[in-house]
């Protein structure tokens, strides 16, 4: 089963959004929210709330990916996001995560008793290329205790 795979069967919000995982990787996340009317806001493109889920969805991705083999001593969790919206978003839009801070130095600090954070961020694009908006997401790896 791939990660994507697993996401869709355990996020039930990526069931609802019927998100498509196109590649989740350590160094790329990218996943796809396809064209649905109803999940369209008042200009007939994907609802904000919708177009955030797809890209904390995506930074989800791109973290366990990265930091799949980290969860028994450690679990991932968002500390803040803020999305900016560039463009009208209409049809198809497509996330692209990538992650801030190298691998590496993240688990030396959780190796140090630390609770590392990183950014995420993210693009949306339409169809056509244009990025229709831009979140940041800041995770953390939270230590068990």
């Amino acid at each position: 089963m791939s990660l994507g795979e697993l996401l869709a069967a355990t996020v039930p919000m990526v069931k609802t959004l019927n998100l498509e995982y196109l590649e989740t990787t350590p160094e790329r996340a990218v996943l796809r929210l396809p064209d649905q009317p109803e999940y369209h806001n008042h200009v007939g493109g994907p609802h904000a709330g919708a177009m955030f889920t797809l890209a904390e969805s995506a930074s989800g991705a791109i973290v366990l990916a990265a930091f799949g083999d980290q969860l028994s001593r450690a679990v991932p969790l968002p500390v803040t996001a803020d999305i900016a919206f560039k463009k009208i978003a209409r049809g198809v839009v497509t996330a692209t995560a990538t992650l801030g801070r190298p691998v590496a130095d993240v688990v030396a600090e959780l190796d140090k008793g630390e609770r590392p954070e990183f950014p995420v961020a993210v693009s949306i694009r339409r169809e056509d290329g244009a990025v229709t908006g831009e979140v940041n997401v800041v995770w953390t790896l939270r230590p068990n205790d």
